[in-house]
Formats: structure tokens, C-alpha cells, sequence
């Protein structure tokens, strides 16, 4: 079938057994019987023999869903946002044929104003409705929009909130541990690594407890195929040095918020000996860097950029020049 017909004119008869579906959408066997048996989707008939039977519009709502689910999106999520625009009559197939997003130099208004409405949900504990609309954010934009232009932000917004005294720390823990949990998610569910690859080894400095920038980076880095070993907070230096040298890792970075976890990464060379001549690149950033840009000086490696956007830009490309993996 071709993906570029329409979804008006494809066919409602049903034509195409289960094993064809798997091989037209990519999507395997196993899993199509466990979506129709979790979530009665895909809609199928039954041959006399007990043969499952699909349409060629079940095909094109199948890849709809399967490219929701490569971004990120949670399988019932997907159906879910596929079966609300088709009760709004605004379901597009087109969309799998989505061609890469130019970088953004400004935020989508529209972004803006879902960062908005998802921290106000937050501040006010509303857990269900949150997540009901980072799955809709995530049907409409690519993934790498969602974590740079709405989580990002939003979980900026939370710790302003809280520094304010406008919320407590009960809710500022629950905000936080609800974005967090979908970053982990995200970063576990991303495309198949590239083969053969060692991962690159993400840590906050030591002291540093601040970790959404470096889970949204290590999401953006999963999602773009690089394999990744998520340290998290507070890393003792010694420990990840014995670490990425078993792993041999071509890449450490480095998040810090303040001047305290700053300085401690000033002498990292010492407890990381066998970084030697740039090999594994090692690349650092965090808020201290960009209100403070001394302290860019006084770090050794790499400043990634002020930005989320800058820094896996910057670390996409360095890992290509190392590793050149194949497609």
C-alpha cells in the first residue's frame, strides 16, 4: 500500500492478515495481538478459520500510531489522541511523513501557552490533566519540542515557584517526580541505539541534586540513537571515572547549577586519569555557566552552550565525528 494515499479514498475492506499488517507497518506480530487485546485496537474481522483480517485503513491508522510511539508517545496515549482526532475530523496520515523540524529560533506560541497550562495544572496537584496534556503536546509536536519548549521550562517554572513560596515542598516534589518519571520513560522507550556503540555517561558534579536538564538531555540523546549510562545526581567523581573507563565511554558531561557543584568540578582531571587528549570528550553546562561565565574558564572540557538546544547540537555532532556510526 502506498503511504501517500489518502485516508478518505483507502479501502474499508478487510483484506490484509495479521502477518502482512506486521510487515507493512513494522510493527511486530507479538505486539499487534497484545494492542488488540489491551486496548481493541487494531479493528479487525475474522475469517470462518479464525484468521485476523485488517483494512488498508487500519494500516494507516497502525503507522499513525507506530510513528507516535517512536517519538515517545505511550502506546495507549497514542490511541487515544488518534481516536480523539478522528471524533474531531481532523486525523491526518500525513503526519507520518513528517519531514525533520527545522531548529526553532523563537518558541511556538502554542508552546508557550502549553508550558503555561501544564505548570498551572501542577501548582495545583492536578496530576491526571497533566499528563492528559503532555500526551496531547506530544501528538502534535516532535519530541525534542516538547522537552526543550514545554518540560524544560515548566520544570523551571516549578523551582521558581517554589523558591517564591507560592507552593510547598510536597508540591514541588510531586510536580517534579511526575515530569520525571515521563523523562525516564522517554529515555528508556527511545529507537534502537546504534550498534556497537559505547554509551556516554551522564552525571550531575558532585552536591548537584538538580537533574532535568541532564535527563532532558540524555532523552534527546536516546532519541537521536546515541546509547547513554544516566548517572543522576550528587556522582562522586572517583566513581564515575572507574565507571566510564569500564564502559570505555566516548563522551562524560557534566551538569552543575551553582557555584558550590561548580567547584568541584574544577579538579576532575585528577580523579578521571585516563582522559587523555580529549578521549572520551568531556562536556559540561549548567545555570552557573550562563549567569556566571567566568566560570567557563575555571571548568575543564568543553562548555556545551547556554541552551539545552546548543548543547545537543553541539553533542550530536562531536559523537558523529567520533564514532561515525552506521545508519
Amino acid at each position: 500500500m502506498n503511504q501517500l494515499n489518502s485516508f478518505e479514498t483507502a479501502s474499508d475492506e478487510p483484506l490484509y492478515n495479521i502477518g502482512i499488517v506486521s510487515r507493512m507497518t513494522g510493527i511486530p506480530v507479538a505486539t499487534l495481538r497484545v494492542w488488540e487485546r489491551r486496548y481493541g485496537f487494531p479493528s479487525s474481522v475474522r475469517t470462518p478459520g479464525g484468521h485476523r483480517l485488517c483494512s488498508e485503513k487500519e494500516v494507516i491508522r497502525l503507522r499513525w500510531v507506530k510513528a507516535r510511539v517512536d517519538e515517545g508517545m505511550q502506546t495507549g496515549q497514542a490511541i487515544r489522541a488518534l481516536q480523539h482526532m478522528e471524533h474531531e475530523g481532523r486525523f491526518d496520515e500525513s503526519s507520518l511523513l513528517r519531514p525533520p523540524q527545522p531548529t526553532q529560533t523563537m518558541p511556538d506560541p502554542s508552546l508557550t501557552t502549553f508550558r503555561t497550562r501544564l505548570t498551572d495544572l501542577l501548582l495545583v496537584n492536578d496530576l491526571e490533566r497533566a499528563d492528559q496534556l503532555l500526551g496531547e503536546v506530544l501528538s502534535l509536536y516532535p519530541i525534542e519540542d516538547l522537552m526543550l519548549e514545554v518540560v524544560g521550562p515548566t520544570l523551571n517554572d516549578i523551582g521558581v515557584a517554589w523558591l517564591e513560596e507560592r507552593i510547598s515542598v510536597a508540591t514541588e516534589h510531586l510536580a517534579t517526580n511526575l515530569l520525571r518519571q515521563h523523562l525516564l520513560m522517554w529515555m528508556m522507550t527511545g529507537p534502537l541505539p546504534f550498534a556497537g556503540i559505547p554509551p556516554t555517561v551522564l552525571a550531575c558534579a558532585p552536591g548537584e541534586w538538580h537533574e532535568g536538564s541532564l535527563l532532558i538531555l540524555a532523552v534527546l540523546l536516546r532519541r537521536r540513537r546515541w546509547p547513554v549510562a544516566y548517572l543522576g545526581q550528587n556522582v562522586p567523581l572517583d566513581d564515575l571515572g572507574n565507571l566510564a573507563h569500564q564502559v570505555n565511554a566516548p563522551a562524560i558531561i557534566f551538569v552543575a547549577m551553582v557555584e558550590q557543584s561548580a567547584a568541584g568540578l574544577i579538579d576532575w582531571p585528577q580523579h578521571l586519569p585516563k582522559v587523555q587528549n580529549n578521549k572520551p570528550f568531556v562536556g559540561f553546562g549548567g545555570r552557573i555557566f550562563n549567569e556566571q561565565p567566568e566560570w567557563r574558564e575555571k571548568v575543564p572540557g568543553v562548555f556545551l552552550g547556554e541552551t539545552l538546544r546548543d548543547g545537543i547540537q553541539l553533542l550530536d555532532k562531536r559523537l558523529h565525528t567520533l564514532l561515525q556510526p552506521k545508519p
